[in-house]
């Protein structure tokens, strides 16, 4: 090809045609040099470039020289080996072709790696390793163009070499990446093309097809994208959770003292809303669990990755299937790890591997460790096969000559590096995954396995062995930026062993005294153990020691320490909010430990006691029940009765019996738990505060408000003297005693107690802790009942109910509560449609949830009934009506709050039926018992009196009519104001109503 003729300087000439050459891989930099020179008024265009190896490179280098104006090759060792190409094919045509051409070409490189000497006749401008400012110089410089003033550019790329300002743990990246450049654009026109809050695709694949690589590349390459890149493993929900919750401080959101589910609530709406960041990525690596998914995926105007070998994902989100290495993928992958191959030689080893990248990892790795020639270890692969039994972790496609590469990579290391065997043995007891590897040197070296008592003195040999399976491909070194790790202490590391290849070096070392191994890896996870599950910030360290149990034989385990450990791991669970993955623990130990461990010993009777309260905060009570009553049985019939564990057991068991609705039962369970306590411990200890605490909720359960407040009141003083004014157990009676003055109708009091509480819980809590959320939905109701800016009830509620499913999920007795809530407001301001759907979610849910018969669950009918009623079914809601009322009246007696409520709107559905003989006579006993119960002034007894008065004025009874009103309408002025909403329709003679809470402690 005839050179062309030098074309005029730039500078006298104007703006210039550029051609910016990239690998697909540097992406990004082609980009910020197509927006700099763009900005600057130059026409641009870019072509990502990687030639067949079997097209001469003169041939493509000159089919780039078709393009007008000067072309711009961005350089770093690896753009020398696109191809790949024979040895000296690059060096010759620098020589020769560039070097006619040299007017033509110009390079920028990237890299601190040598690159061919013949290169220097690109004079390559290096841009690696300096600021945006003396990149923008010497790229202008190079191409020989002015340095002008760039035109504003909106959403403009950040520069390359500028990390983004949160990057999280992100696996290093991996140079020898190879190809899927197709997939890589594809992934990020998807993501890019999408509509607002849908941008999110699963990679979805078989096992070891390499999808966690594509979606690391995929960070790296489009980093300047994003101002937030966060990722996190989901092997298991608990460390899906953790990880993904750990974003949450670095985006400035402060409740760090609140479990993983309120920290996830919060940054999901900071996300969504782009405050501070609007640009992010999050990838999930590992997410096979589908349930529960729309709770933790993010939305707004960033993109999201997930990672999964399931293909269940397509419902919730785009998906994009992985297939194997194309086969100059292949080829190209292997000649450049194995650099002695040739293409014929690269080409039959990735036949025999069927192109599937994880095989073709370890072949590369193993013949560029060990120069074999490829003849000699396709001989070996296909004379020495392995057999051995299915695994359910080793994909069915999964190609047998790969498993029998791994069993020559292990025999010789065995024979060559035997410390590094007996590295990959301890692995396997761990759970594939992210290994904390490095826990095991914090074992003291006596209490470790002869064959492993190196790894605690010999710092080195433990260096030199990660080192070698790194170089093998069969671990890979984890990021973290929790660890800060010098070459010398290496007691912190951890690294990543890909599942597939877990379950094969599982098998190949099943016989490497396996038991010793694991436990070596016990007493590591018990050393870890940080002792204080009450602490959130132990969490992180308690969701990486739960995901090892297992697999180290934890709970199989007879050390009293790595049993103690166990039970942390539930006692993190219930305090984080992880009740789904807790109660599934728990199920397990229960199991391994049935038989093994006597039910009178103490870590036993700790199992139980947190199985329980996991179940009861998840919502499970008859089974919490079920286990409470048995140990609580067990603990009576002991010799020498245990009063302490036996007076925790007596709590538990009054929680249970509140949760199901036997009132009576806890209150009196609760009273001998409050006299043991106080004789066992103390009356001013900490637990025996919170027996008398637990005695006020039953006084509550029964509807006597004035004693239960009388007690939470002393309980505040003694918890104020013996603790803090802002300790959390203290702020709770706080809460305590704002609900009893509401429940006793003095809501201005409720409200000024809890909007101080309020302030209190935020500053010392934060706004996403569960006690934090509860007095927010407390402070709510407390502002409606008296009258105080309820046009914001609407949004304060519907935010709550968000956070709560978001928390907790649809069906839990936090988010049924809030719905319940919302449903009863919304039908007061006329939203029938969708009060319909909160109120019959609700109801219907807390009937499933606690059984017809519950008084909860019975309650709730009269809330149906008051919609049905708003929508003109007035039979079907008397019908609803009179069963909440003979319900409760049967389960809790005619004189209980609750069963006045109903018995209000009872009487007030007979009336619109035009039954008002029977609503009279129901409206006179309700106010009858409302005065001896609740007393004369109460919001319900008033409300009984209007409704009685109506009644009569509707039997011509005007006299006795206009006498309670008038006396029902000077005590409503009296004693809530003359301008309070009751006080208003009373006057304007609309009849009253009630409406039942759903409460649960």
């Amino acid at each position: 090809m005839n050179a062309q003729p030098k074309p005029k300087s730039a500078q006298a000439q104007g703006p210039e045609h550029v051609l910016v050459v990239f690998p697909g891989y540097y992406r990004q930099w082609a980009t910020w040099i197509y927006q700099t020179l763009e900005s600057r008024g130059h026409s641009v265009n870019m072509q990502r470039w990687d030639p067949p190896r079997d097209e001469p490179l003169e041939r493509g280098l000159g089919d780039l020289l078709l393009s007008e104006g000067r072309v711009l090759l961005v350089l770093n060792e690896w753009f020398f080996e696109l191809g790949p190409r024979p040895e000296g094919e690059w060096d010759g045509v620098l020589r020769g072709f560039v070097a006619e051409n040299r007017h033509r070409f110009a390079a920028v490189h990237l890299t601190d790696q040598p690159l061919p000497a013949a290169t220097s006749v690109l004079r390559p401008a290096e841009l690696y390793g300096i600021g945006e400012e003396e990149a923008v110089h010497r790229l202008l410089e190079r191409l020989e163009l002015p340095d002008g003033r760039p035109r504003p550019r909106p959403g403009a790329l950040r520069f390359p070499g500028d990390p983004p300002p949160v990057w999280g743990a992100v696996p290093r990246r991996n140079h020898q990446f190879t190809g899927r450049d197709d997939l890589l654009n594809t992934l990020q026109h998807r993501l890019s093309d999408a509509v607002r809050d849908t941008a999110a695709c699963a990679i979805v694949g078989m096992p070891g097809i390499g999808k966690t690589e594509l979606a690391a590349e995929y960070a790296y390459r489009f980093r300047p994208q994003y101002d937030v890149v966060w990722w996190v493993p989901a092997d298991t929900r608990s460390s899906l959770r953790e990880r993904y919750s750990e974003l949450a401080p670095r985006l400035g959101i402060t409740a760090e003292t609140g479990g993983p589910g309120e920290r996830i609530r919060a940054l999901r709406e900071t996300l969504r809303t782009g405050e501070p960041y609007r640009r992010w990525l999050v990838v999930f690596d590992g997410w096979d669990d589908v349930e529960g998914a729309e709770q933790i995926l993010p939305q707004g105007e960033g993109h999201v990755l997930i990672t999964s070998r399931y293909r269940s994902w397509s419902q919730l989100v785009d998906q994009l299937e992985v297939p194997g290495f194309q086969r100059a993928e292949s080829t190209g992958f292997l000649m450049r790890r194995a650099s002695h191959l040739t293409a014929e030689e690269a080409d039959r080893v990735s036949v025999e591997f069927e192109d599937l990248p994880l095989a073709l990892v370890q072949a590369a790795a193993l013949l560029g460790e060990s120069g074999m020639q490829a003849d000699e270890y396709l001989s070996m692969v296909r004379e020495r096969p392995y057999h051995a039994m299915p695994h359910p972790d080793t994909p069915s496609e999964y190609p047998q000559s790969s498993l029998t590469s791994w069993s020559i990579l292990i025999n010789r290391l065995r024979r060559e590096q035997p410390r590094t065997v007996e590295l990959l043995a301890l692995c396997s007891a761990f759970a594939p995954g992210r290994i904390p590897l490095g826990l095991v040197r914090q074992v003291p070296e006596a209490e470790l396995p002869e064959q492993l008592r190196w790894v605690a003195r010999d710092g080195s040999g433990w260096a030199r062995a990660i080192d070698t399976l790194v170089n093998f491909c069969v671990l890979r070194r984890d990021v973290d930026e929790r660890q800060n790790l010098s070459d010398d202490d290496r007691g912190g590391e951890t690294v990543r062993m890909h599942r597939v290849v877990h379950s094969i070096i599982s098998r190949l070392t099943s016989d490497d005294n396996r038991e010793e191994y694991r436990r070596a890896v016990r007493r590591a996870l018990a050393r870890a153990d940080p002792g204080n599950a009450l602490d959130s910030r132990s969490w992180p360290k308690y969701a990486e020691i739960r995901a090892h149990l297992e697999p180290s034989g934890a709970l199989d385990s007879r050390n009293p320490r790595v049993r103690e450990t166990v039970v942390n791991c539930l006692r993190y669970c219930l305090r984080s909010g992880e009740y789904i993955s807790g109660s599934q623990l728990a199920d397990r130990v229960r199991r391994h430990w049935t038989g093994v461990v006597p039910g009178d010993d103490r870590l036993w009777m700790q199992l139980t006691s947190q199985q329980g309260a996991i179940l009861r905060e998840s919502g499970d009570f008859h089974r919490a029940y079920e286990l409470d009553q048995a140990l609580f049985e067990d603990l009576q019939s002991a010799t020498p009765v245990d009063e302490y564990s036996l007076n925790f057991a007596r709590s538990a068991l009054a929680a249970d019996y509140r949760s199901l609705g036997r009132y009576q039962e806890a209150l009196d369970e609760q009273l001998q738990c409050l006299e043991d306590a106080e004789r066992i411990l103390g009356p001013a200890d900490f637990n025996t505060l919170v027996a008398r605490d637990s005695v006020a909720f039953s006084l509550r359960f029964l509807g006597r408000y004035q004693e239960a407040y009388e007690v939470d009141k002393q309980v505040l003083r003694q918890r104020e003297e013996v603790l803090r004014e802002r300790a959390p157990a203290t702020l709770h009676s706080g809460n305590s005693c704002a609900l009893d003055l509401r429940l006793l109708g003095r809501f201005r009091e409720a409200a000024a107690r809890q909007e101080q509480g309020m302030r209190l819980h935020l500053q010392v809590l934060g706004a996403d802790h569960p006690q934090t959320l509860w007095a927010r939905h407390h402070l709510a109701l407390c502002r409606y009942r008296a009258g105080l800016d309820r046009s914001e009830t609407a949004g304060q509620l519907a935010g709550l109910l968000e956070r709560r499913r978001q928390v907790h999920g649809r069906t839990h007795f936090e988010a049924l509560i809030v719905a319940n809530d919302y449903g009863n407001f919304l039908r007061e301001h006329g939203d029938l449609g969708e009060s319909r759907d909160l109120l019959t979610e609700a109801e219907s849910g807390f009937r499933e949830l606690l059984g017809p018969a519950h008084p909860v669950a019975t309650g709730l009918q009269s809330n149906v009934g008051l919609l049905l009623q708003a929508e003109g079914a007035r039979n079907e809601a008397v019908a609803l009506f009179k069963q909440a009322y003979s319900g409760l009246a049967v389960l809790l007696g005619e004189e209980h709050p609750w069963t006045l409520g109903c018995a209000l709107n009872a009487a007030g559905g007979h009336n619109i039926i035009g039954d008002l003989d029977e609503a009279a006579e129901l409206s006179r006993n309700t106010l009858s018992r409302a005065r001896q119960v609740l007393g004369d002034d109460h919001p319900l007894t008033l409300s009984s009196q209007i409704a009685l008065a109506a009644d009569l004025r509707a039997l011509r009874q005007r006299t006795e009519a206009g006498k309670l009103e008038e006396d029902a309408l000077e005590r409503l002025t009296r004693t809530m104001g003359a301008q309070h909403p009751h006080t208003l329709s009373a006057r304007q003679r609309m009849r009253p109503h009630w409406n039942f809470e759903a409460y649960l402690g």
